[in-house]
């Protein structure tokens, strides 16, 4: 199996890079994780007390049951990954039912700032994009999908997506194996990326023949 870790800061293009390896390799051999699944369930607290959780920070995380089903997916074993539900802070009551691929993505803001979670990647990639572009996207996402006031992005985005992403983000680059720039515009970038993974399937098929 191969574990391929994509971090950057929101609205990088993160997702855009995760969906090419998959639109490459089909989803029989890709199996994408959103680390944004494993915010820590918060549903013991008010609606109010949620809200002003940073959810920026690491410690927002449970890395340690992200860990644990990457533990289980390498053991051939099957996983329930949690459904965050982003319009209430808290985790929903369903699951995702995920079966294990010779592939598994990684994908989220702090993928390369936990050292465990590094330690569990064979490869490393942090998407580098513009932050005028990153937080132009975030404001449309997080309006159009998440049911977000134009203000509300906004005063998050300079109470805690900035400081954070200064703070933990863009430092977790140094650890990359690859980095690139501008995301899904980067169609050198990505081509490179899946071409790694295309010559792990090839190898691993070699070894299966």
């Amino acid at each position: 199996m191969l574990v391929i870790g994509i971090a950057g800061g929101t609205g990088s293009g993160k997702s855009t890079v995760a969906r090419s390896i998959i639109d490459e390799l089909g989803t029989k051999n890709v199996t994408l994780i959103c680390q944004d699944n494993y915010y820590a369930d918060r549903s013991e607290l008010s609606m109010d007390e949620r809200a002003k959780i940073n959810y920026d920070h690491p410690n927002a995380f449970e890395n340690e049951l992200l860990l644990k089903h990457l533990g289980e997916l390498r053991k051939g074993r099957e996983i329930q990954v949690p459904i965050y539900d982003f319009t209430q802070h808290a985790r929903s009551s369903e699951t995702l039912h995920i079966l294990g691929t010779p592939i598994i993505v990684i994908e989220g803001i702090h993928v390369l700032t936990d050292e465990h979670l590094r330690k569990a990647l064979d490869i490393k990639v942090f998407v580098d994009t513009d932050p005028d572009v990153r937080i132009l996207r975030r404001i449309m996402r997080d309006t159009n999908e998440r049911g977000r006031s134009l203000e509300s992005v906004v005063d998050q985005y300079i109470t805690t997506v900035k400081p954070m992403h200064d703070a933990f983000i863009e430092p977790s680059k140094k650890y990359a194996d690859i980095i690139i720039p501008e995301g899904g515009e980067n169609e050198i970038g990505i081509r490179l990326l899946t071409t790694l993974t295309e010559s792990y399937m090839d190898t691993l098929l070699t070894d299966l023949n």
